[in-house]
């Protein structure tokens, strides 16, 4: 037989084949959806068949992990406060102050009793003529100098008496140490014409003139270093009978301003400490009954006149 013929012959029963084998399977394996139906419910015996057909399980968004929170335990209330015994000190009885030696006593005489007197009548707790003599009407103004600051009071000068009358008086005079008061100087001109208060700054002296004629002489103090008393040619422009500052709220009775706030007027202060004090400016007078005379008699648009002698 030639080769070739032989070939399809081979090439023939192979195709044969192949489609029996073909055709076979098909028969056993049935025809698609209706089998698989008739087996459901029945086990794939294919190993892994299971897991392939198992559903996924659902998909869940992860748990966030949760934050510990800290707890604060409460504060326990404050215990309630325990009712104890408060001791009340007793204060100690402030001692009575002692009074020291004496440096001057009644009986004694002298020129330091005079001295002592003309410092007390320059606060207006001597009133009586001077003496060298220490006797009862001494004795009495020491004992009230003494009771007004709360010294011991004993009619005896010691060291504390003597110490707060010189803070509070000047060096007398040699006319207070005789019994004269204050010496006037010589009168400025502009004093002797018309109606002046005439104000002379070198002897503390004030004087009602009228027409070159004195009528009135008062002792006068006069402002300090950094508040002093303006001098020169003033007009009395304002009066105030019961006047009180308003800048210092001090009492200032009988006013009569001659210069801004500076006036003429009675000063309790003068008339307590002396020469030891000043004023802020104004012309101080310590002679109540005097000053408040000259207040009556004083007019509106009368001259003033500060001046040294």
């Amino acid at each position: 037989m030639p080769l070739l013929r032989r070939l399809s012959l081979a090439l023939g029963l192979a195709v044969a084949l192949v489609l029996v084998a073909v055709l076979g399977a098909t028969a056993l394996g049935g025809s698609g959806g209706h089998e698989r139906s008739d087996r459901a419910g029945v086990a794939d015996p294919r190993p892994g068949a299971a897991a392939e057909r198992r559903p996924a399980p659902p998909a869940t968004a992860p748990t966030p992990r949760s934050t510990p929170t800290t707890t604060t335990a409460p504060t326990p209330p404050p215990p309630p406060p325990t009712a104890t015994a408060t001791a009340t000190a007793t204060p100690s009885p402030t001692p009575e102050p002692v009074p020291g030696p004496a440096l001057l006593s009644p009986g004694d005489d002298g020129a330091e009793v005079r001295e002592l007197q003309a410092r007390l009548a320059q606060i207006d707790w001597f009133d009586a003529g001077l003496t060298d003599h220490y006797g009862e009407i001494t004795e009495a103004a020491v004992r009230g100098f003494q009771a007004k600051r709360a010294i011991p009071v004993t009619g005896e000068v010691d060291q504390r008496t003597m110490d707060r009358l010189l803070a509070m008086t000047t060096e007398p005079t040699d006319a207070e140490l005789e019994g004269r008061t204050q010496q006037a100087g010589a009168l400025d001109p502009r004093c002797l014409q018309g109606r002046v208060i005439c104000v002379d700054k070198s002897t503390s002296t004030l004087r009602w003139v009228v027409d070159g004629e004195v009528l009135r002489t008062l002792d006068a103090r006069f402002g300090a270093a950094g508040t002093p008393t303006r001098e020169g040619v003033f007009e009395v422009y304002r009066m105030s009978r019961d006047h009180v500052s308003s800048l210092y709220d001090t009492a200032m009775p009988y006013a009569m301003f001659f210069s801004g706030g500076q006036a003429v007027h009675y000063s309790p202060d003068f008339a307590a400490t002396g020469y030891a004090g000043a004023s802020h400016g104004c012309v101080n007078t310590r002679d109540l009954a005097g000053v408040a005379a000259l207040f009556d008699e004083v007019r509106l648009g009368d001259d003033v006149v500060v001046y040294w002698s």
